[in-house]
């Protein structure tokens, strides 16, 4: 049974892009919708914090906002606008604003805004104190002049917010040595003041797919987990998983699957990483490569060491895209978006044995229109599905039982 929480708010959102589509300016009828309430919107972001309150963080008109819900999304507070001024925002088929919400209401956002017309980026921090009535001057994560992109945010069990994204800093030095430079950087900061300030900028790894969304969870207490698109040798861009050894120290990466994808381009679409409470690793993807094609599922038992055998997502027939996971109070959750030639539907599925076995896929939400990508969101009791759509507007569908 799905249980519908409607805000009946016409959102504009992104139209979906081909896997593998150079970077594309909005059309014109998305440009033409330029104020930066919901109904404007191109991509909105949940988080509940945990006294159980709905945060939505969304970027529409060249400016970000932030409102609440206490009703599970049916309505929201009056916006309250993180930037002052309209903005060259990030709008890459794998960019959104990112917010995180602590125990004490502290409100910690993040988000990306292209600096030229080469898609050189900047990741751009801020936080409210004051419950989000207001949030502070807006500062670069990181005081490098140099592309920054696709930032993650994660909010550890004291409060130490986390943040990871892709840094292309280091090609000037590798171009001033005469050497190739392929990707970007790993790059990753923490704070421990709730996302007032962040430490000093760190590199993880270098040869990363430079145009993907990272997935990032905590594995435990103190120990981020990454993952994200690797180069591998050849130029294959396959998937891999970091585990750090503390919110400073990277660790080794392991990868995912050898679905053997080589390609000198930007697939523009990222994986999804999360950690069951037992510390499995259950991680989705899209590839395109020799061995396999689509979207795939697997888990680690051992801290993201080993996977599974990957497991196919989706109706090949219908382009499944989009896919996320999330361990939540029924089980694991995944979802993904597919098309069937007249309407993109998301398709659910449920795991109740730590990802062994997953119930009939079922479609739980669909549009003739366009859509953002379908994110899932919990608050320690439930699993929702969060989805914006140019026809419906911003939905939040709660996940009852099993399909």
């Amino acid at each position: 049974m799905i249980r519908n929480g409607l805000l009946a708010i016409i959102a504009l959102a992104f139209v979906e892009a081909p896997a593998l589509a150079q970077m594309r300016a909005p059309h014109a009828s998305e440009a033409a919708c330029e104020e930066p309430t919901l109904r404007c919107a191109t991509k909105a972001t949940p988080a509940f914090a945990p006294d159980g309150t709905l945060w939505l963080v969304w970027m529409a008109g060249g400016q970000v906002s932030v409102a609440h819900s206490q009703d599970s999304g049916r309505t929201f507070s009056t916006p309250t606008q993180v930037t002052t001024k309209r903005l060259n925002l990030d709008w890459g088929p794998d960019a959104r604003p990112k917010i995180v919400v602590d125990r004490k209401g502290g409100i910690a956002v993040a988000f990306s805004i292209f600096r030229d017309e080469a898609f050189n980026g900047q990741v751009l921090t801020t936080r409210s104190a004051d419950g989000g009535k207001s949030f502070a001057d807006l500062k670069p994560i990181t005081a490098s002049n140099e592309s920054q992109r696709f930032e993650a945010l994660a909010l550890d069990q004291d409060g130490t917010v986390f943040a990871a994204w892709l840094d292309k800093r280091n090609r000037v030095f590798a171009k001033e040595a005469g050497q190739k430079y392929e990707g970007a950087g790993l790059f990753f900061t923490s704070s421990s003041n709730g996302g007032t300030t962040y430490a000093e900028a760190k590199l993880a790894r270098e040869g990363t797919c430079e145009c993907c969304r990272l997935g990032l969870a905590f594995a435990a207490p103190g120990r981020p987990a990454v993952i994200l698109r690797n180069i591998f040798e050849g130029g294959v861009r396959d998937h891999a998983v970091m585990t750090f050894a503390d919110v400073s120290t990277p660790g080794e990466i392991h990868r995912v699957s050898h679905d053997d994808w080589q390609i000198n381009a930007c697939p523009h679409h990222g994986p999804s990483l999360s950690v069951a409470p037992n510390g499995t690793y259950h991680v989705v993807w899209y590839t395109n490569g020799k061995a396999r094609k689509g979207l795939f599922y697997a888990h680690s038992r051992d801290q993201g060491r080993t996977f599974s055998a990957p497991m196919a997502l989706g109706q090949p027939g219908r382009n499944p895209t989009r896919p996320f996971v999330l361990a939540g109070p029924p089980g694991m959750v995944m979802v993904w978006k597919e098309f069937d030639g007249e309407k993109t539907s998301v398709q659910m599925t449920i795991s109740r044995d730590d990802g062994e076995t997953w119930s009939p896929p079922k479609t739980i939400a669909s549009t003739t229109d366009t859509s953002d990508h379908p994110l899932l969101v919990d608050n320690g009791r439930q699993v929702y599905l969060s989805w914006m759509t140019k026809a419906d507007g911003y939905r939040l569908t709660a996940i009852e039982d099993q399909p």
